[in-house]
C-alpha cells in the first residue's frame, strides 16, 4: 500500500466519527419530532422493512436519485425511523461556508479523482466498526448517467456486509428502506436484480433515471 493511499484511509477514520444530525445529544430527539411533523405537513409515508431495521452496519442504497430533494427525504425518514447514515457528496459540495453544515447532516467529502481510495478506506472502516450505515446514491449524479456505479458492490462484497435497498417515490410520495440483499458474486446478476426492485420507484423527474444495468 502506498503512503499516499495510507494517509487517505487515516484522514478518512477520523470522518467516519463525526456527531451528525442524527446522533447528536439532546439536539436529534428534538429535530426527530420536527422531520415527524415535516413529513406530515408534505404528504408523505415511511416505509422500514423490520428486518433492515435490525441491521446495525450496512451500505444504504438511495435510489432513484434525480433531484436534489431525495436527499432532503431520505434525511427526514432516517431520522424517524431512529437511522444514523452517513453519505458520500462531491467534495466541491463541503467547501467554505457550507462544508460544516454538510458534515453535520452526514456528509463525507469525496474527491471523485481518488474513487479507489474511497473504495478501500470505506471497506476498512466496516471492518474497524461494530455499527456503521454508509448511504451511497448509486447512479453517483442526479442527472442522467448511463447506469448505476458500482462501488458500493465492491465496498458490501469486500467488507463482506449486506445491503439495504432505500428507496423514493415521489408518484406514491413514499421513501424509506427496503429489503436486504446479499450481493453474490456475480456483478451482473445482481444488478439485474436490483433493477428489478427499483423498477416501480419513480423518482421526481423519472427522465434523468439510470436503471442498475440496461
Amino acid at each position: 500500500m502506498s503512503p499516499y493511499t495510507w494517509r487517505s484511509i487515516q484522514m478518512a477514520s477520523t470522518k467516519f466519527m463525526q456527531k451528525t444530525i442524527f446522533n447528536t445529544p439532546v439536539v436529534t430527539p428534538l429535530i426527530r419530532q420536527i422531520a415527524k411533523l415535516l413529513l406530515k405537513l408534505h404528504g408523505w409515508r415511511v416505509k422500514g422493512n423490520q428486518h433492515s431495521l435490525k441491521l446495525k452496519k450496512y451500505v444504504l442504497l438511495g435510489a432513484p436519485h434525480t433531484t436534489n430533494w431525495d436527499g432532503y427525504f431520505f434525511i427526514l425518514a432516517a431520522l424517524k425511523l431512529k437511522l444514523t447514515p452517513q453519505w458520500m457528496g462531491k467534495d466541491r459540495l463541503f467547501k467554505f461556508p457550507l462544508g460544516g453544515p454538510m458534515r453535520w447532516f452526514g456528509g463525507i467529502a469525496v474527491n471523485r479523482s481518488k474513487a479507489n481510495n474511497l473504495v478501500e478506506a470505506t471497506i476498512r472502516q466496516f471492518k474497524l466498526n461494530k455499527e456503521l450505515i454508509i448511504a451511497i446514491p448509486p447512479e453517483g449524479t442526479r442527472g442522467m448517467a448511463e447506469r448505476w456505479k458500482t462501488g458500493f458492490y465492491h465496498i458490501a462484497r469486500n467488507a463482506k456486509v449486506p445491503v439495504v435497498l432505500g428507496f423514493i417515490n415521489f408518484r406514491k410520495k413514499e421513501v424509506g428502506i427496503g429489503p436486504i440483499a446479499q450481493l453474490g458474486e456475480n456483478l451482473e446478476v445482481e444488478l439485474n436484480k436490483l433493477r428489478a426492485f427499483y423498477a416501480d420507484k419513480i423518482g421526481k423527474f423519472p427522465e434523468r433515471y439510470a436503471p442498475p444495468c440496461q
